[in-house]
């Protein structure tokens, strides 16, 4: 099986606990699946919240996710070499709400959740691709959240570059 597989299988076992009215994540994985998610750089909290948010909204949908996962396993292989980050990312380590770059409200406090995950670094109580983060990418030309983290990888540290992208998808 290559890892996608493995994703959405366990993304389906997932889905069917969190309907049969499990809500306790850390009863969803096996020891396997444990050291599955460990060696794409996915917590288990933040595969839960995919499962969470898809059963209660539809969104993300599970090509989104795997989409999602598919970057962040790519930044921990090739950039951070298969070692996870002892930083964390809380709530008040990221910009506000009403912060804005280049007169983009919202895009401040995206763009550090986006490096944030890229890395492995966020907090469980924040979510890159939370009701907030949806709003502001399809607000600014539909954005698929895995194309944003793409374009956040490949600015590094120039946020001009990653605002003029964001705004070149209205067009």
């Amino acid at each position: 099986m290559t890892w996608n597989d493995t994703f959405l299988a366990l993304f389906d076992r997932c889905v069917a606990a969190y309907q049969s009215g499990d809500r306790d994540f850390q009863n969803y994985y096996t020891r396997s699946d444990l050291d599955f998610l460990a060696s794409i750089g996915c917590k288990t909290r933040e595969f839960f919240d995919f499962i969470e948010d898809f059963c209660e909204e539809a969104i993300p949908t599970i090509s989104t996710a795997l989409l999602v996962a598919a970057v962040r396993r790519d930044y921990f292989l090739t950039v951070q070499n298969g070692k996870t980050s002892g930083t964390v990312l809380t709530a008040t380590d990221i910009p506000t709400f009403g912060d804005d770059l280049d007169g983009m409200t919202y895009l401040p406090r995206i763009l550090a959740k986006g490096r944030a995950k890229l890395r492995g670094e966020l907090d469980p109580d924040l979510m890159f691709g939370c009701g907030g983060d949806r709003n502001f990418l399809a607000k600014h030309g539909d954005i698929h959240p895995a194309d944003f983290l793409r374009h956040v990888w490949a600015s590094g540290s120039d946020e001009q570059k990653l605002a003029s992208w964001v705004k070149q998808q209205k067009a």
